[in-house]
């Protein structure tokens, strides 16, 4: 971020320089400036805080408004910002989920219209799951939980099934065909807010990939926030968190090795908790799952990392949708914001409003200035 005058506020007195940005070219970005620490400061009365109220159906959503587009403005003014991209590429040959049906689209032959001379080009999606598949955005409607669990003979018991805010299935998905009366993907409101960038790749895996199974902990979390420079701001309510562990290096196009969405790295349970208290609205890493899974795990050759909870193999995504609210993004592609050091950013999200969707494709892109110490 470019070097600004130096002088703040003093009392009501207000230095045209700090209140206008003024902005001096050149100089080298940093993790704080006078300016980024006003406008955290003028922002938190102005963002909303938990509890939610009854029938809420946007969980920690609802802090976004005009104290996150506060600290989102600071980053678009700032000359020295770039654009990135935080979605990969869509395509039939990216790695597939195989908790989704692959994606199949069919790209038709350029057509035209008698008696005109236009000619145009269209495509269809013939099978899959879009909002599974791809970098792609979970809604609170996707997961829910049953009361104990799911022996795995005759069919599963989902009319005992509890979803966010305590709704129970008949009030989101009454019959097999239905789609999500309640928490779908078109209750999420746009998701513009200062991001945080967290280096788990450096301060974790020493430069490599985390290893699958490994975690992210609550303490990783505080020890990357104060080694990055941003002990000064923290984690704020309406923050949105992406976490960097390297496992997006294995996203290949074509995917010849299928192995990205065998394992991989993922938060710990305590680090759910410790993001639900600072009531992030969303929290993104560039892994499949969002929790962690060991090699072996998913074929039932090994068991779940340790401290998982019995029957809760995916103790993240429960936590997050069911009872914090925090929506997930999975394979967010994070490696040119981490070179580029943007700890600090403003980033948009807007799933689409697909009626009655369990998720969306997206395409989150992020705006900060690169190089911050």
């Amino acid at each position: 971020m470019a070097s600004r005058s130096s002088t703040i506020l003093t009392g009501s007195t207000c230095v045209v320089a700090v209140c206008l940005g003024v902005v001096v070219p050149g100089a080298p970005a940093t993790a704080q400036t006078p300016e980024q620490r006003d406008a955290v400061e003028r922002s938190r009365p102005l963002v909303p805080q938990p509890p939610w109220p009854q029938g809420d159906q946007r969980g920690m959503a609802n802090t976004q408004g005009p104290g996150t587009w506060l600290r989102c403005a600071q980053h678009l003014a700032d000359p020295n910002a770039r654009v990135y991209e935080i979605s990969h590429p869509r395509s039939n040959t990216m790695p597939m989920s195989p908790f989704g049906t692959p994606l199949e689209d069919v790209y038709r032959p350029t057509a035209s219209i008698p008696g005109t001379r236009h000619a145009f080009n269209g495509e269809e999606t013939v099978s899959g799951e879009p909002g599974a598949q791809g970098t792609q955005m979970d809604a609170l409607g996707h997961f829910a939980q049953l009361d104990e669990p799911w022996s795995g003979e005759g069919g599963v018991p989902a009319d005992r099934a509890r979803y966010y805010g305590g709704y129970g299935q008949a009030e989101v998905k009454p019959t097999p065909d239905s789609p999500l009366l309640k928490l779908g993907i078109e209750q999420v409101p746009p998701i513009v807010t200062s991001a945080v960038l967290l280096d788990a790749r450096t301060h974790l895996g020493g430069g490599e990939p985390m290893e699958p199974g490994q975690v992210v902990t609550a303490a990783d979390i505080e020890a990357m926030i104060e080694a990055q420079g941003l002990g000064w701001r923290g984690l704020l309510a309406g923050d949105v968190l992406y976490i960097y562990t390297g496992w997006g290096d294995r996203w290949q196009d074509p995917d010849t090795e299928r192995s990205y969405y065998t394992m991989g790295p993922g938060l710990s349970l305590d680090a759910a908790r410790y993001l639900e208290e600072k009531a992030i609205a969303l929290v993104a890493l560039d892994n499949p799952f969002t929790d962690p899974v060991a090699e072996g795990q998913l074929r039932g050759e090994a068991p779940p990392p340790a401290g998982t909870p019995e029957g809760m193999p995916f103790a993240i995504h429960h936590h997050n949708l069911v009872e914090a609210g925090i929506h997930n993004i999975q394979n967010a592609n994070l490696a040119e914001l981490a070179a580029d050091r943007v700890w600090t950013s403003c980033t948009m999200i807007l799933p689409l409003r697909s009626q009655g969707a369990s998720g969306s494709p997206v395409r989150p892109v992020a705006i900060g200035a690169p190089n911050q110490s």
